[in-house]
């Protein structure tokens, strides 16, 4: 028997089959498009991301010599995948990096409402969330509105098109509407994102059996596997990836370099004092997942390998390795996203730049600044995320490069490790379904049943002083920042 995992990324779909033993048998990817007919603007197609879903599984089941006992679905989270009654989209999904709804939040931030929802939700509201986007929507397009019945997220929007059923994971439903304390929408924070009169459009949350349904005649011809097989709804790829990871334990973080990075750290002790940043996710073993995801990650390599003419990614980390820690005193701010940033604050105006920069400075010093800015954002994300952490796991199409794990466990100051299997959301939803189905009784009995390897990379004790030392200058430059980011809006 084998379980099919599909991960439905916002660059790549990808359908992993794993045996009785946990181990991969079988892999299918498909390239997805993100649309963005308006530079703030970031949607895809809901049917284009179904097919990618079919053809990924039908490819997956055509290598497989053995029956399918299950399907279980990860995928990319936040953003409003609206539908009718009927289930059919009403247009385009809006994703979790789209800027629109950039004005509404800084409003709520301003207001004060960003501060009095985050006691409750545990997580900031940020533009690419349902709530921004919805209360976007009913001022802009009410039509969409009154034309939808469900506002799903990517995991729900594939979990109805297998079963037939419309909810929400818990990992996807309590933010922004929820209270992670009693794990269901809080009245309160629909009142406080004026979302009365929408309020409709929340799907019922999905808990315990709920999460399991069976694959529809129609689904199940589409995608080659018998009807009435088992579909499991695990949370989003941010926490499947942290238990596909082996991040189950307290002080465990994991850091997710992909389209966004994300920092995420396990933790028994929650303290939201301070200024509200991130996301709270509450896990059924006491434990909390706080996450702070980014909105720039790995699009920034590909960005400065094009500046600087680099080949690929293999060529800009040789570029980078040439330079010496401290890039010779560039500093870079990895903002880039038109969305501003979200993690680990909130600032819809923030942008990227250089500092530092003087006529002696080669290729090399500014192509090291950019991957410094980014672990320099990791750092700050991880000390947001817990108050301390005993060591990172870490993933990602980014964790593919030695030198960018390196010099993270030199900036941070604590070993990284790095799971040798690629399709690790695919895994930690695995291990999900295991669970959800009684295999195993806890997610971690599923990573010491199923162990994985890992690479391991040390901080050098010598390096991680001159970038504890550069750290505070980081930060301090970035403040400074703030003030351009507020006229440069006022310019434009």
């Amino acid at each position: 028997m084998a379980w099919i995992a599909v991960d439905v990324g916002t660059s790549v779909v990808k359908a992993v089959a794993f045996d009785s033993k946990g181990c991969e048998i079988a892999l299918a990817r498909e390239k997805t498009q993100v649309l963005r007919p308006r530079a703030d603007f970031a949607e895809q197609s809901m049917s284009a991301i179904w097919n990618s879903v079919v053809n990924s599984v039908r490819s997956v089941v055509g290598h497989l010599q053995r029956p399918v006992e299950g399907i279980v679905i990860t995928a990319q989270g936040d953003g409003c995948w609206l539908v009718n009654a009927e289930g059919h989209p009403t247009g385009n999904a809006i994703l979790w990096n789209d800027g629109r709804s950039g004005e509404v939040v800084e409003h709520w931030r301003e207001a004060g409402v960003t501060t009095n929802g985050f006691a409750v939700s545990g997580s900031v509201p940020y533009a690419g969330l349902s709530n921004a986007i919805l209360n976007w929507l009913h001022t802009n397009q009410p039509e969409r509105i009154a034309s939808s019945r469900y506002a799903l997220t990517c995991n729900g929007w594939i979990f109805a098109q297998m079963t037939g059923r419309f909810v929400a994971d818990v990992s996807d439903a309590l933010n922004p509407f929820g209270d992670f304390k009693k794990k269901k929408y809080s009245e309160q924070l629909i009142e406080i994102y004026g979302a009365g009169s929408y309020r409709h459009l929340l799907p019922p949350i999905a808990q315990g059996t709920e999460i399991l349904s069976a694959l529809t005649p129609q689904a199940a011809k589409e995608l080659g596997v018998v009807a009435g097989t088992s579909v499991v709804m695990a949370p989003y790829d941010i926490v499947s990836t942290a238990y596909g990871a082996g991040t189950v334990l307290p002080q465990q973080a994991c850091v997710i370099l992909g389209t966004t990075i994300c920092a995420e750290a396990l933790t028994s002790y929650l303290d939201l004092r301070g200024e509200p940043a991130g996301t709270t996710i509450a896990l059924d073993n006491g434990l909390y997942l706080r996450a702070m995801p980014t909105l720039t990650g790995c699009e920034t390599l590909e960005w400065v390998m094009n500046l600087l003419g680099a080949a690929d990614i293999a060529e800009l980390d040789a570029l980078a390795a040439v330079a010496q820690p401290g890039a010779a005193g560039v500093i870079f701010l990895p903002y880039l996203s038109p969305a501003g940033e979200r993690a680990p604050f909130l600032e819809p105006r923030a942008q990227g730049s250089f500092h530092g920069l003087t006529l002696l400075h080669k290729r090399e010093e500014v192509c090291r600044s950019v991957y410094e800015g980014l672990s320099f954002a990791i750092r700050e994300c991880l000390e947001k995320a817990a108050k301390e952490t005993s060591e990172v796991r870490i993933c990602g199409g980014g964790a593919r490069s030695d030198f960018w794990c390196q010099m993270i466990a030199n900036v941070v100051g604590i070993p990284v490790l790095r799971p040798v299997e690629n399709e690790v959301g695919a895994r930690g939803a695995f291990l999900f379904a295991l669970k959800a189905t009684g295999a195993v009784e806890s997610i971690a009995e599923g990573v010491v049943r199923y162990p994985g390897k890992l690479d391991t990379f040390d901080p050098v004790p010598e390096v991680h002083e001159r970038y504890d030392a550069r750290f505070p200058i980081f930060k301090g430059i970035r403040e400074m920042a703030r003030e351009q980011w507020k006229l440069n809006e006022v310019r434009a």
